[in-house]
């Protein structure tokens, strides 16, 4: 495939990013918030709106039929025509009895032609750019990205706030806030179709050389020295903060005599959305700095250490019920920056193990076991806490961060890894 030129890229690369995000938001954030304003259990929630991890758990096992069928540009096009139709049903079936059930379909739609939709975006990435862009757009696609979560987890939130006080109905301004992001992938699909490349060569329909192949990768991916241990450390790093991510934003919106925050939508989604967001990209990008300085080896215990500590703030939280929006946010902002810090060497040391041969394709293994490692803990986690409440829920995910501190123990972690060599 040719390579386009580098202002092309910019026509693209930005919001083909932010549209990949802004679906994984909806799905996976917007979705908890929604199900919460609309009286759905605690239990509920976290049952159902987990499953929706599933897409991104197997999307490496359907990503050879993206490579035969069809090319990355189309695939781009209808996934997201497809998510714009889903999200007007959602807003058609809001106001409907059984809207639970509905809207839980099109989300899993949704959530499939999301996934889909990332396989095809990273190929298209790959194929269009030459090596050298695409370490100089790397930082590019993942800001944009990082702003469609923020857009999912603040913007839309506070904006379904502002319409729930313009219209005093809640079911419509969700509904509204549907159609509106409707009509924003309808746009995105229009915008991408004139601006895509073009110059993509369909792939000649071998698909069972491709499943294969992609046997063959799986294989060796499981055939790694000390593989298991690196999976069972994948699958419960995140054990508590797999049940934390999915009560929090619960937490914060139930009312006080539930023993939540009572925060409203546009608090929330300011406090906890951008804020807190912003402060977990920050963390980040600190330990990605700190990591270059000294290496992964030196610093995952400490990373680790970062991560869950600060979980302890909500502990403090549903124990005093603070009131003052500015100590929330501090509270916040702390185990969101903590959250991000040592996120960072959990994500390198899946990059550790995926090198080699097969890079790309074992960091896309190893993504999936890491959604399952979400996925798993956060679906009862709804169960755990309307058993014994808010207080003792936020005690059981400390101490539910105890195994993947234990873990590091047994990692076997290269001396320099992760360090710049200059």
């Amino acid at each position: 495939m040719k390579k386009n030129s580098s202002s092309d890229h910019w026509k693209w690369i930005p919001s083909l990013y932010f549209i990949e995000g802004l679906p994984w938001a909806i799905t996976m954030i917007v979705s908890v918030v929604m199900y919460k304003n609309l009286n759905i259990s605690n239990s509920d929630i976290a049952l159902c709106t987990s499953w929706l991890y599933l897409p991104w758990v197997i999307k490496p096992f359907w990503s050879p039929i993206i490579d035969t069928v069809n090319t990355k540009r189309s695939w781009i096009i209808g996934m997201q025509l497809l998510i714009g139709c889903c999200l007007a049903l959602i807003g058609l079936t809001i106001p409907l009895e059984s809207f639970f059930k509905y809207t839980l379909v099109f989300f899993w739609l949704i959530a499939f032609s999301s996934a889909t939709q990332d396989i095809a975006a990273d190929g298209l990435y790959l194929l269009s750019l030459s090596s050298h862009d695409q370490a100089w757009y790397i930082g590019i696609r993942n800001t944009f990205y990082r702003l469609a979560i923020i857009t999912g987890q603040g913007l839309i939130i506070i904006i379904v706030g502002y319409l729930t006080d313009l219209t005093g109905q809640i079911n419509l301004a969700w509904s509204l806030l549907f159609f509106s992001l409707s009509v924003t992938l309808f746009i995105s699909a229009f915008y991408h179709y004139k601006v895509l490349p073009k110059n993509e060569q369909k792939r000649s329909n071998n698909s069972s050389q491709l499943f294969q192949e992609f046997y063959l990768i799986l294989k060796s991916f499981f055939l790694k020295p000390s593989i298991s241990v690196s999976i069972i450390f994948i699958l419960i790093y995140r054990f508590g903060e797999a049940q934390l991510v999915k009560i929090a934003p619960l937490f914060m919106l139930d009312s006080l005599k539930d023993g939540g925050l009572g925060l409203s939508n546009v608090e929330y989604g300011f406090l906890y959305g951008t804020l807190g967001t912003a402060c977990l990209t920050i963390g980040g990008i600190v330990g990605g700095i700190l990591i270059a300085k000294q290496g992964l080896k030196f610093w995952i215990v400490w990373m680790a250490l970062a991560m869950k500590l600060p979980d302890i703030v909500y502990v403090y939280m549903a124990h005093s019920l603070p009131s003052n929006k500015i100590l929330i946010g501090t509270l916040v902002c702390i185990e969101q920056f903590g959250y991000g810090f040592g996120f960072t060497a959990y994500l390198l040391y899946m990059m550790m193990i995926s090198e080699g041969k097969n890079s790309t394709s074992h960091y896309a293994i190893c993504t999936g076991i890491m959604a399952m490692g979400m996925m798993v803990p956060s679906m009862f986690s709804g169960m755990i806490q309307e058993s014994f409440g808010y207080f003792n829920f936020f005690i059981w995910v400390i101490l539910s961060t105890i195994p993947g501190l234990i873990m590091i123990k047994f990692l076997s972690i290269k001396q320099n890894y992760g360090r710049n060599k200059a």
